[in-house]
């Protein structure tokens, strides 16, 4: 049986994967093709936050879970403002630093290309017979107006951020053996009882479940650290009604 897979709250993509691959954060937007009128939708101690910046993330996310832009809900359209904001004050955070190594870059596209062309292929919405053919990933990629350069910056960007953070947070986590043995019986084991699955003993997933115990912390140390962050900062955003998109 598979244990749950947690991603950092507040900042995440949508992204089903750890936590250097579960978050997807940017510095900066990445360049579509789409002209939208601007207008100041926020700002962040000084950094103005643009319509644009907003539908572009948005786009993003849509197409990080092959979406329609269109179908999002005003409140998952102000959650994604919420997420801009918060890459906006951990960018604050970051001291001037070299571009996320290559490899780790490729890396980390190819992980998205397999995600992004396995959901395209799964709800049919590609014409292309191979989702994963580099023709179809083009063609994926121009339906969410982004650049194949613009998703490897805001990756590159995104990868820069999740180091802080584990820098940051990181070394504060320990997770005691017996709150591992406590998860084990309480709830590991009646889940996979309840499923029918052989019951795996305690050193067989021991570090699973210590991993997702870290990781739990580290949601619960961001999430405090966000909130931080936010009440030492000037921040201003809409009201609801103007979650909408400018026609």
């Amino acid at each position: 049986m598979k244990l749950e897979t947690l991603r950092l709250a507040t900042i995440k993509l949508g992204i089903g994967c750890s936590i250097a691959a579960a978050i997807s954060l940017a510095l900066a937007a990445p360049s579509f093709a789409g002209q939208i009128v601007d207008r100041v939708v926020g700002n962040v101690n000084g950094h103005v936050v643009l319509q644009s910046d907003w539908e572009q993330e948005v786009m993003f996310e849509a197409f990080l879970n092959a979406r329609d832009p269109g179908s999002f809900t005003s409140s998952e359209r102000s959650a994604a403002l919420d997420r801009l904001i918060d890459r906006e004050l951990l960018r604050e955070q970051l001291r001037p630093t070299q571009p996320a190594p290559a490899d780790q870059v490729a890396a980390r596209v190819v992980e998205v290309r397999k995600q992004v062309s396995d959901e395209v292929c799964k709800e049919g919405r590609n014409p292309q017979p191979d989702c994963a053919s580099d023709e179809a990933w083009r063609g994926v990629l121009q339906r969410y107006e982004l650049t194949q350069s613009a998703l490897e910056q805001r990756l590159s960007d995104e990868i820069q951020l999740m180091k802080l953070v584990e820098d940051r947070l990181r070394p504060s986590i320990q997770i005691d053996p017996q709150a591992v043995e406590t998860y084990y019986h309480d709830r590991l084991l009646p889940e996979m009882q309840r499923a029918g699955s052989r019951a795996a003993p305690l050193p067989e997933v021991f570090g699973r479940i210590k991993d997702l115990l870290a990781e739990k912390k580290m949601n619960e140390l961001l999430s405090g650290w966000l909130a931080s962050l936010r009440s030492g900062s000037r921040i201003w955003t809409p009201g609801p009604a103007a979650g909408e998109r400018n026609p």
